[in-house]
């Protein structure tokens, strides 16, 4: 098997095991529980997250995730006071629908997202506008925070 192939099988065999996590979690009743407490976790360890991906730019979490687990295709559109992100399409919800699972996209995405995020740039605001598990596109809004 090439390297490329390599690649592509551990990334969707990582896909899965995220997905089956998020069902057995869901399974057990406590994923509500678990992702309130590792958004908390995740929002003090964005830094180091970032600083170990190679991350240096907001902007380059949404890229930077894409090339590293290939689990959604982001588009970063710039805008005068931040940037808004978009994909179509995300391997994990994907997944979890085909096992019946709850929705991943905060725990094992969007929460880590803004981790990362806030640590790069303390004056963001983050805001999901729509995801995958429900609308067309997963869509985030990265702007400056307006001095008042």
């Amino acid at each position: 098997m090439n390297s490329e192939k390599k690649m592509i099988t551990l990334q969707q065999a990582y896909t899965g095991v995220l997905a089956d996590s998020v069902r057995q979690l869901g399974i057990e009743g406590v994923l509500e529980r678990v992702t309130a407490r590792k958004k908390q976790e995740q929002l003090k360890s964005g830094g180091i997250m970032a600083a170990q991906l190679g991350i240096t730019e907001p902007s380059e979490v949404f890229s930077g995730l894409s090339d590293i687990f290939n689990c959604a295709k982001w588009e970063v559109i710039s805008n005068k006071n931040g940037f808004t992100a978009e994909a179509s399409a995300c391997m994990l919800a994907a997944m979890a629908k085909r096992a019946d699972a709850p929705c991943p996209c905060s725990i094992y995405c969007l929460n880590p997202m803004e981790g990362m995020i806030k640590a790069l740039a303390s004056n963001a605001n983050y805001e999901v506008r729509e995801t995958l598990w429900t609308g067309e596109r997963c869509r985030v809004e990265v702007s400056r925070a307006l001095a008042l």
